[in-house]
């Protein structure tokens, strides 16, 4: 059996309606999170960025107005308290996180999903 594909997207997001574009064009079956309905848990985003081998800064979105109204870029923050941030303010994340069994991609630019696929 293969393993399922979640995409953790933001609908207006175009870098996220590429990347839907390209599963749909794969005819592959893929769960899509809106995780501004449904925010992705601390745990999760943990898991994630496991997966992704990456820290939470790799994946903080330095051009958002919360991160400069968090002055953001002059804090030393630590992963873990760049997570809760994150948690509680979804708009730090990149997207999209595509998540396919043990692995998972930041799938920037879109054609980045082609290697999990």
């Amino acid at each position: 059996m293969k393993s399922p594909i979640t995409i953790y997207q933001k609908p207006t997001c175009t870098t996220c309606r590429q990347t839907m574009m390209i599963l749909k064009e794969s005819g592959v079956d893929f769960e899509a999170i809106n995780y501004y309905i449904d925010p992705i848990p601390k745990k999760k985003l943990k898991e994630l960025l496991n997966k992704m081998k990456l820290s939470a800064k790799d994946i903080l979105r330095t051009k958002e107005p919360i991160y400069k109204e968090l002055k953001l870029a002059g804090r030393d923050l630590s992963d873990e308290e760049l997570i809760d941030l994150m948690v509680s303010h979804p708009d730090l994340i990149q997207r999209p996180i595509v998540e396919k069994g043990t692995k998972a991609i930041l799938a920037r630019p879109a054609e980045r999903i082609k290697a999990i696929l």
